[in-house]
């Protein structure tokens, strides 16, 4: 018996809803990773950082989540960016360990893995997986989408129209095709125009309320910080252009959106460091179809290499084999996004592991800084295997691995003139093996905690933990093999032997030879005379 025609309306209305409801469940989301060069937490209004406004950034965080513990395991661009990619941590992607290495194709990312085994679009605009040397075709974020310039532009901001390529990226691919795209500004990578901030931004010198302890709190300073803020906002004006171009295509409710950035600021004791402005990351991560209650801020501890383990589950590609990447370490944050809590959600992530290599090469044969560290509930614990080297490289070659900036020059000058040796031993001066701080009451790690009988059993327990973890990932540091970190070439190419310029920079600079010199610091940076090789 037909039901009367009064309900036939009804009846069909709910058909289609129902119809429309499964296929937009089956429709694979597209995913959008923004992902700045060289911004620390917390520089976000999101986070409550008044000199620095990102409304991009904000956006994402009030309809998705924002995260407050969120990590990268090698704080400089390129190890960090393959740990994403990856979703193995650094001390497992051998060379990929180190700053300017060779990628190797055995570590497959999950973009090309979206690439090969799904229906996926996958493109990048500006900086994706750099500085690296690739066998000759591969694209290990996609084809590259750099034709839009800037019709105005100044001379410290890159001259592409990230927005621009994203929009004309959207428009050649498919239109029934899901994303997958890598939005790299270089932006707030150095070098900076010097007052930028100030008289281009709006902004004045009493907005900072606060300066790191570990830098003198003067005008310099402070100018410093508001250019570094002026970039950031740059990266965060064309976020805002891409969020708005999805919704006017409709496309936003169905966007899973990344923001974050690779390693912390430019500044002495941030990126190149494993401090408090080095590895600790903004992160907010929206997708209206898929995270539960947005607007809520989550403590959970969250690494770099549970991107791809999550992205690979919610675009379908559960299987590790069809990917052909290496086994993944990272956990996948899709129990966190079907939750509706805030704060902590998942018991057992509370802790990071941390680790870097070889960085730049201004000391001896090219020998890097071997660190390995873990956070458990705000503590830090620092074994830096080789105590011995200068942990920013050698200040004969200038301290390479800090770039050039007027904060490192006056952090310098302070040591040079005789004024204040304390800024230069907290930024530049040597270390000893073990370091343990208290995150939560000493946020700019001044205090080692490992000169205190108190916490000796603390430390103890933080080392056992992290070596543990370590063994079971097979890091060469734990089986007395971790020297062939310092055996990879510097950017070597699998195609040629030819080295790289600045391979062996140190020992070349001190015969006297002639040598291309480093573009990333300073001339002034180099020390004229031997510096006392005190540590703190």
């Amino acid at each position: 018996m037909l039901p009367p025609s009064s309900v036939l309306p009804t009846v069909t209305c709910i058909g289609l809803i129902f119809l429309a409801s499964l296929a937009t469940a089956a429709k694979k989301p597209n995913i959008l990773i923004a992902i700045s060069d060289d911004q620390s937490f917390p520089h976000a209004s999101a986070y409550g950082c008044k000199w620095v406004n990102t409304p991009g950034f904000d956006q994402v965080a009030h309809q998705g989540i924002l995260f407050s513990n969120a990590y990268t395991p090698n704080a400089k661009c390129s190890p960090s960016r393959a740990c994403i990619l990856t979703g193995r941590n650094s001390w497992q992607l051998e060379e990929a360990a180190n700053h300017v290495f060779f990628f190797q194709d055995k570590f497959i990312t999950f973009f090309e893995a979206l690439d090969k085994n799904t229906h996926y679009a996958v493109g990048v605009t500006g900086k994706g997986l750099s500085p690296v040397m690739l066998t000759p075709n591969r694209r290990p974020t996609g084809k590259r989408w750099d034709k839009h310039k800037l019709k105005h532009r100044l001379p410290a901001i890159s001259p592409l129209d990230y927005a621009a390529n994203f929009e004309h990226f959207l428009n050649e691919k498919p239109q029934d095709q899901p994303f997958c795209f890598w939005y790299g500004s270089t932006e707030p990578h150095r070098k900076y125009q010097y007052q930028i901030g100030l008289e281009k931004g709006g902004k004045k010198l009493a907005d900072i309320d606060q300066v790191p302890a570990y830098w003198p709190d003067n005008e310099t300073v402070r100018t410093d910080m508001l250019d570094y803020a002026f970039e950031v906002e740059h990266f965060d004006s064309h976020l805002l252009r891409m969020l708005e171009l999805l919704k006017t295509r409709g496309e936003l409710d169905n966007t899973i959106i990344i923001v974050t950035s690779d390693n912390g600021m430019p500044f002495p004791r941030g990126k190149g460091t494993q401090y408090k402005l080095s590895n600790h990351l903004p992160l907010a991560i929206m997708w209206p179809n898929g995270i539960q209650s947005p607007g809520r801020t989550v403590t959970d501890y969250v690494s770099f290499i549970d991107l791809a383990p999550t992205l690979l589950e919610l675009a379908g590609v559960t299987d590790p084999q069809a990917t052909g990447m290496q086994p993944i370490q990272g956990q996948s944050l899709n129990p966190i996004f079907k939750s509706n809590q805030s704060g902590r959600i998942i018991k057992d992530r509370n802790h990071v592991l941390l680790g870097q290599e070889r960085h730049d090469v201004g000391r001896p044969h090219d020998a890097g800084y071997p660190i390995r560290s873990i956070i458990i509930e705000g503590m830090l614990y620092i074994h830096n295997f080789k105590p011995d080297r200068w942990p920013y490289c050698n200040p004969e070659t200038g301290y390479l691995n800090c770039d050039g900036s007027p904060t490192k020059t006056e952090v310098l000058n302070l040591r040079r003139n005789g004024h204040d040796l304390s800024f230069w031993q907290r930024c530049f001066g040597k270390r000893g093996a073990e370091e343990l701080y208290d995150l939560r009451k000493d946020p700019d790690c001044l205090h080692n905690l490992l000169n205190n009988p108190e916490y000796a059993s603390r430390a103890k327990q933080m080392k056992d933990r992290l070596f543990n973890a370590l063994k079971k990932q097979n890091d060469p540091r734990m089986s007395g093999k971790g020297d062939i970190f310092d055996q990879y070439r510097y950017g070597r190419s699998d195609t040629s032997n030819t080295p790289n310029k600045y391979s062996n920079f140190y020992n070349r600079f001190i015969r006297g030879e002639a040598t291309p010199m480093p573009t990333w610091v300073n001339p002034s940076d180099y020390e004229k005379s031997p510096v006392k090789e005190s540590s703190h």
